[in-house]
């Protein structure tokens, strides 16, 4: 089967307002498509490559099939791009992080019809062994811009975003186009730290795998949880690299009841260690969540031969702090008993 090479496209994804304005103008759909060199939007690496036999349009019969896209996984952000960014905001960061959508599917079910997009977290400027994943259609990546615009007009005021069409919404070129548009839309958003750190940029990426994951080891079906505590883990690393707030403890927590569950002794054990290094780091304060940890990694390591003093006396030194350790909820209840996991 034939593979067509589509032309990389440059979307706009951050405009420089020229003169006074409104500032709830959205930006114009043409912004995703303006071959702007000398602005914002440059070309990133990797090419586009689409099955002609997969894609059909909006007039053809419904056999559209499969829409799929293969990127390099490791491609890289430009350093003009790096530059630009930096210098386009006093409170951009360096560009860290880069997204690439590597899959693009048209999905068609009794209700609708729409394409399922997946997307990759990657680091930038190096080779990035383990990339996180997630798996969204438009109106999710809608969604997020819709409410980061709301609650932060003036960050989010002249990022353009493409808009629906009332055709040709499954075709190649338009995918194409919708790929790189999300992949600098999103690139952006990572690069404002108050935007990056919100509980919607956050809560986009891993709460719903969260939540998936917490439902299925309350009903013990950790061999299914593990991979979306696994990816959630990733995901969390890759977007908030400092500090063990709640959802980091709780996913480690999650990590560590399955792989206890299912016999992976050592793996539990490392996990259960590198929660309590988060404590050690930054002072958490998060008591319940360390008393349960600290019990766990003591009778892990006892169980896989490593030594465990150093938890025992930290346990000991929260009992003489006042703290109740017996009878204490363990990570498994910890587990069962979250109802928000997302907070900052």
């Amino acid at each position: 089967m034939a593979s067509k090479l589509l032309r990389r496209f440059r979307p706009t994804t951050l405009k420089e307002r020229r003169g006074p304005g409104p500032p709830e103008v959205e930006p114009p759909e043409v912004a995703e498509l303006v071959d702007d060199t000398e602005g914002l939007s440059v070309r990133l690496s990797g090419t586009l490559s689409l099955s002609e036999d997969s894609l059909g349009s909006e007039e053809s019969d419904g056999n559209e099939g499969r829409c799929i896209e293969e990127l390099s996984t490791h491609s890289l952000l430009t350093q003009q791009l790096r530059e630009m960014w930096a210098n386009a905001q006093d409170h951009s960061l360096p560009i860290s992080l880069t997204f690439e959508v590597t899959e693009a599917n048209v999905v068609k079910d009794i209700h609708a019809k729409y394409v399922m997009y997946t997307i990759y977290l990657l680091h930038s400027g190096q080779y990035d062994p383990s990339p996180a994943f997630i798996t969204c259609r438009y109106s999710d990546l809608e969604r997020l811009r819709r409410s980061l615009r709301s609650r932060y007009p003036h960050e989010m005021n002249a990022v353009s975003f493409p808009h629906k069409r009332l055709r040709k919404n499954f075709t190649a070129e338009t995918i194409a186009k919708r790929s790189r548009a999300f992949e600098q839309f999103l690139c952006y958003v990572s690069s404002v730290p108050l935007l990056r750190q919100s509980p919607e940029f956050l809560g986009f990426f891993y709460l719903r795998d969260m939540e998936k994951a917490q439902h299925l080891t309350c009903t013990g079906l950790y061999q299914l949880a593990l991979p979306l505590w696994m990816n959630c883990w990733g995901l969390q690393e890759k977007l908030c690299p400092v500090g063990p707030a709640t959802h980091r403890l709780l996913v480690l927590a999650g990590l560590v009841v399955c792989h206890q569950d299912l016999d992976s002794l050592a793996d539990a054990q490392a996990f259960s260690e590198r929660a309590l290094r988060l404590f050690q780091d930054t002072q958490e304060q998060n008591v319940p969540f360390h008393i349960a940890f600290l019990q766990a990694h003591i009778q892990l390591s006892w169980r896989v031969g490593v030594d465990k003093r150093s938890s025992e006396a930290a346990l000991l030194r929260l009992q003489e702090a006042g703290h109740v350790t017996q009878n204490a909820p363990t990570l498994k209840e910890m587990v069962i008993r979250a109802t928000n996991p997302i907070t900052t």
